[in-house]
């Protein structure tokens, strides 16, 4: 029996070897330069691959639903009912057809009075505001199921491409993803723990341990940023203002600087990161029954920003995430301060992977999942000139000012809801 089992563990031995060798060296390419704060290109040669991968994958998509005479789906809205471009005359010559056909056509007919029922019905559910929760569609595939309706389907070729990708995403870069993930994390609770029991020059040490922590969870996400006027970047006494997608704007700003972060206290696993990083870095977090208290609020950023030695702080001013197609009105308490405002722009390119965080369907470890399974992270953050509050002008006006601002340099919809 003992002959049998040998061929056998020493098989296992060197497929545990191969695997632990394959991910070490991969952890060892990705960390190293992370903690130095360079990049060696893999990731942009990565995206361009995808790129060209979905542009075949398109292609054939759209010449196998020709050869079997499918009707291919495209969106024709970023809204919640999928609208079709069809005109008044077209939609009510439908609805004529489905009922009694007279041999001279009426001007009017009962059945009309359903168009027009039905076009109220779809503004009052898919309205300018509503629309912006849910997330972007695509117009060409990129081989993930969430985001077109069986393409996989059509032809063998893309079934054999996305079976592959599938098994690539959830076999290998997942995995190694979470791994990045971890070990970002870890590092950021226990170097910021240990810093904070250092009596002074903690404050180089932190912004160090900031930066490496943030930069490994980025690795995380495969993501590729390109970071655009750096001359503009916030500096310390400012309040840095960006539109909001994704709880990860965060580190995706964090990976080119350091920041205070404003927000509320909160338990389990975010509440042990938030009290490591509060310990070496000047951070305002604020109890539940605080944030309700807009002059403790106000008074605790003003004496913040007073102090010149501390990082700019970062604030999402419209309070909750959107789908990166606009900009919603921003809250105007960040901008009631007086302080120099340093607007930043967001935009993420969702043919890679949908950045977008619709909080009421998917809960943060469901939605952190969707983005380690996904292609990868690209986006572009745009340094925008300080602005300060002009003369004669409030905070509403000044926000306002700031948003389309940041809505037309990302080319995003400036709303005024």
């Amino acid at each position: 029996m003992g002959w049998f089992l040998l061929p056998f563990d020493n098989l296992l031995c060197i497929v545990l070897g191969i695997s632990f060798t394959v991910g070490f060296s991969s952890l060892l390419v990705i960390v190293v330069p992370a903690v130095l704060g360079v990049s060696i290109g893999i990731r942009r040669l990565y995206m361009k691959s995808l790129l060209k991968v979905f542009e075949w994958a398109t292609v054939r998509m759209e010449r196998g639903a020709k050869e079997k005479n499918q009707h291919l789906y495209k969106p024709y809205s970023n809204g919640i009912i999928a609208k079709e471009l069809s005109s008044l005359e077209q939609e009510i010559q439908e609805l004529r057809a489905s009922g009694t056909t007279l041999s001279s056509e009426p001007e009017f007919e009962m059945a009309d009075i359903m168009y027009f029922c039905r076009r109220g019905v779809e503004s009052i559910v898919d309205d300018e505001v509503t629309k912006r929760f849910s997330a972007q569609e695509l117009e060409s595939w990129n081989l993930l199921t969430r985001s077109n309706f069986n393409a996989r389907h059509i032809s063998l070729r893309l079934s054999v491409l996305w079976g592959l990708g599938l098994f690539i995403r959830y076999s290998f870069l997942l995995p190694l993803r979470v791994t990045l993930a971890a070990s970002g994390i870890g590092l950021l609770v226990v170097l910021t723990t240990i810093v904070g029991f250092i009596p002074s020059g903690w404050t180089y040490l932190s912004e160090k341990i900031h930066l490496m922590s943030y930069r490994i969870c980025v690795r995380s996400l495969t993501a590729i940023i390109t970071y655009h006027n750096s001359e503009n970047k916030p500096k310390n006494g400012g309040i840095c203002v960006a539109n909001h997608t994704t709880p990860i704007d965060v580190i995706i700003l964090a990976n080119d600087g350091c920041y205070s972060m404003v927000g509320q206290i909160h338990g389990g696993l975010i509440g042990v990161v938030q009290r490591a990083m509060v310990k070496s870095s000047p951070h305002i977090w604020f109890e539940r029954s605080e944030v309700k208290d807009r002059h403790l609020v106000a008074e605790r950023l003003s004496n913040h920003v007073a102090d010149k030695t501390k990082h700019p702080i970062l604030i999402f001013p419209e309070g909750t995430c959107i789908n990166n197609t606009s900009v919603m009105m921003f809250k105007k308490g960040s901008f009631e301060i007086g302080c120099t405002v340093y607007p930043v722009a967001i935009k993420y390119d969702p043919r890679f992977g949908d950045a977008f965080w619709n909080s009421s369907k998917f809960g943060m470890v469901n939605y952190l999942l969707r983005m380690m399974s996904s292609w990868a992270i690209v986006c572009s953050v745009w340094y925008l000139p300080p602005m300060s509050r002009e003369e004669g002008e409030d905070a509403v006006q000044f926000a306002n000012r700031v948003k389309a601002a940041i809505a037309t340099q990302g080319g995003l919809v400036d709303l005024l809801w």
